[in-house]
């Protein structure tokens, strides 16, 4: 079965109707890594089926939720610790009404975000080598996967998240010990379990905002 099959079968199963040019992109995204790969160790994964399922499809289990949670609305999102952009190529691909800005300390990484964003003609995606710290947005959603604690992800992007926005944090098996950890400021208001075609392994989302009536954690940093 060829990877673009796959590809849309993986995109059926998930609920995705994505059209012949965001499929091809998504794969011309997919060999963009693999070339630049050889040079700037993007990624750990290396072989094309591994990097179908663990990067692409994957990060398209999002997609869905995403838009759920957007309502259709045009909205701004902050992917932390890019790296390769994964999930926020992908988002970028998949949803041309989502503004993604991949932020990474590793100017290689964010100047492979911008060379994807140039070779796919996605003028809603930018690379941004900086410190999230650093960014002050505001950002209606910041999602990260497999980037760093709940804790440490929230503080260290409070401050660029909008007023009403939303984290939204891809993890493996449901992270009841980081949830445990989260400051009394921030609220976890749902546990959004995946299922990721092709993939054995347990995925969830965790979707965070801070409490009614708590300000951002910038302000008292």
């Amino acid at each position: 079965m060829s990877s673009e099959s796959r590809l849309r079968s993986a995109a059926a199963q998930l609920g995705l109707d994505l059209s012949d040019l965001q499929l091809g992109r998504l794969l011309a995204y997919l060999e963009l890594i693999a070339k630049w790969n050889k040079v700037y160790n993007l990624t750990a994964v290396r072989d094309p089926d591994e990097m179908l399922v663990q990067h692409l499809f994957d990060s398209l289990a999002a997609v869905g939720p995403l838009r759920r949670q957007a309502g259709g609305r045009p909205i701004r999102l902050l992917d932390v610790g890019s790296g390769a952009g994964l999930p926020g190529v992908v988002i970028a691909i998949c949803c041309p009404e989502v503004r993604v800005d991949c932020v990474d300390t590793v100017g290689k990484k964010a100047a492979f975000i911008q060379q994807a964003a140039a070779q796919l003609q996605l003028p809603n995606l930018r690379g941004v080598h900086d410190r999230v710290e650093n960014l002050e947005g505001p950002y209606d959603v910041i999602c990260s996967r497999a980037f760093a604690s709940l804790t440490d992800f929230v503080a260290w992007s409070d401050g660029a998240l909008a007023e009403q926005g939303v984290w939204l944090a891809m993890k493996g098996k449901r992270p009841d010990a980081e949830l445990a950890e989260l400051p009394p400021t921030v609220q976890m208001f749902h546990v959004e379990q995946l299922q990721v075609p092709e993939l054995s392994a347990e995925r969830c989302i965790v979707w965070l905002r801070r409490r009614a009536g708590a300000g951002p954690a910038g302000s008292s940093r």
